[in-house]
């Protein structure tokens, strides 16, 4: 919430908060041109007992929210906004004549966001031009989680199909002059804009802002962090290098030393994925292992999925809001708003090459939700070839590609075709069919496919 508000003091802890403006609303609308048959009231869906009912606005069809325009006698209901809507608007910026609000249900395409709908728009009588509701109180500039600088808005307009390119927010096509562009929806959805106010931020700072901004990820994503892994011996290799044979982690009590033996059938505690590295550290008080890499994780980090800075913390059992799994072991963590990010989910970036594909894939962040096209999962955080529509999700995307299986004397690989051209294909652990379309793991060694649930269970990052 951006800008002064009111709160109730004796319910701090409920996060009370009003806009300021909604504070002053009128309690009634007697004539209101939506409605003049009857006065409509300042209803509180919430608390109110007379109507338990939430549904969406008569009007602009959104939902209502807690508070609406209501009419008793008819069960008319109205969206503050829309009640609130002024018979004509200055939009500048918009348009250089002043927009008039149109009392009327009728079809239109919007000039600034370019869909078409129905609804009561803002329209020019002398031009033709015509706006959503909506669009007209969108700001003329914001910050979003991925760039990093602020956008301003353009409208339709503008748009030269010859200079089409992708939404950098959602890889859908999108019309633009500017080196990053985005869609109104994608650029004002709550996982995408910055949360700042780009009020506070004036023309003689943008040089100053532009260089915060463009050194952000520097300043916190740093390799080494005592915070995180204390050295507590080290030797020195012939070629003058330094290694680190015994150290302190913040997640485990007992120190870890260096270990230079092949592995065999052991799992890192705190990323829940397969050693397969001859070098890795252990604790020789417990049966604990770490991989190297996980050692050298930032204890800061400043991820395009999330708008505030992430912690680094251990949790025994926490759910991953981006892959949608439980897991256990490391994340990064928001105090500020309770964001979870497994961290394997968050070592991935805006592109990405996978070998089940041959195009790259683009990290997509859309208001909608898309299908993964090997999982069939929904969720909008995937990762969107734009070359053929191709979609992963996170899940799919860090699934590991190799791992061990209880005492099995070799490790399995992530295959992504069936294994050979028989036609009939089942996992050797519960000797159930397979999908030949789905993923699998497969011992080469032994001829051994199986499922990846069967694998890496229901979670594969959270250790059983």
């Amino acid at each position: 919430m951006l800008g002064p508000s009111y709160s109730c003091k004796e319910c701090r802890e409920e996060e009370t908060f009003h806009h300021k403006s909604c504070a002053k609303l009128p309690l009634g609308l007697p004539h209101h041109p939506l409605h003049p048959l009857h006065p409509l009231i300042l209803f509180d869906e919430y608390n109110s007992e007379v109507n338990k009912e939430f549904s969406n606005c008569n009007v602009c069809k959104e939902y209502c929210g807690e508070y609406c325009y209501f009419c008793y006698r008819c069960n008319f209901k109205l969206h503050i906004k829309c009640g609130s809507l002024a018979p004509t608007t200055e939009a500048p910026e918009v348009h250089h004549h002043p927009l008039t609000f149109f009392w009327k249900l009728i079809t239109f395409t919007c000039d600034l966001c370019g869909k078409e709908d129905k609804g009561m728009p803002y329209v020019c009588n002398p031009c033709g031009f015509g706006i959503h509701t909506r669009c007209a109180n969108f700001p003329r500039r914001l910050k979003v989680v991925q760039h990093n600088h602020p956008l301003n808005l353009i409208h339709s307009l503008e748009l030269h199909q010859s200079n089409s390119q992708l939404c950098q927010l959602c890889f859908l096509k999108v019309g633009s002059k500017c080196d990053f562009a985005a869609h109104l929806d994608c650029a004002m959805s709550r996982g995408n804009m910055e949360d700042i106010n780009l009020l506070e931020l004036k023309e003689e700072e943008s040089a100053e802002s532009k260089s915060m901004l463009e050194n952000v990820d520097s300043k916190l994503d740093q390799s080494v962090d005592s915070e995180i892994c204390k050295v507590i011996k080290t030797i020195v290799r012939e070629d003058g290098t330094k290694i680190a044979t015994k150290i302190k982690h913040f997640s485990h009590e007992h120190d870890l030393k260096l270990t230079d033996e092949v592995p065999n059938n052991k799992i890192c505690d705190r990323c829940v994925r397969a050693i397969l590295t001859p070098s890795f550290y252990r604790c020789v008080h417990c049966s604990f292992f770490l991989h190297i890499s996980c050692t050298k994780l930032p204890s800061i980090k400043q991820h395009p999925l999330h708008q505030h800075p992430l912690t680094l913390t251990y949790h025994k059992y926490f759910f991953c809001i981006v892959c949608g799994q439980w897991c256990n072991g490391l994340r990064y963590f928001c105090q500020r708003c309770y964001f979870e990010l497994d961290v394997q989910c968050s070592l991935a970036s805006n592109t990405l090459t996978h070998a089940c594909h041959e195009h790259h894939f683009y990290l997509s962040t859309a208001n909608y939700n898309q299908k993964c096209s090997i999982c069939g999962s929904e969720l909008y955080r995937v990762f969107h070839c734009t070359t053929c529509e191709f979609v992963l999700d996170f899940k799919c995307t860090t699934l590991p590609q190799s791992a061990w299986y209880n005492q099995h004397e070799h490790p399995f690989t992530l295959c992504y075709t069936p294994e050979d051209d028989s036609g009939e294909y089942y996992c050797d652990i519960c000797e159930k069919e397979r999908d030949s379309k789905q993923w699998f793991y497969y011992c080469a060694d032994c001829n051994f496919p199986a499922h990846s649930e069967c694998i890496l269970g229901e979670f594969p990052n959270k250790k059983n």
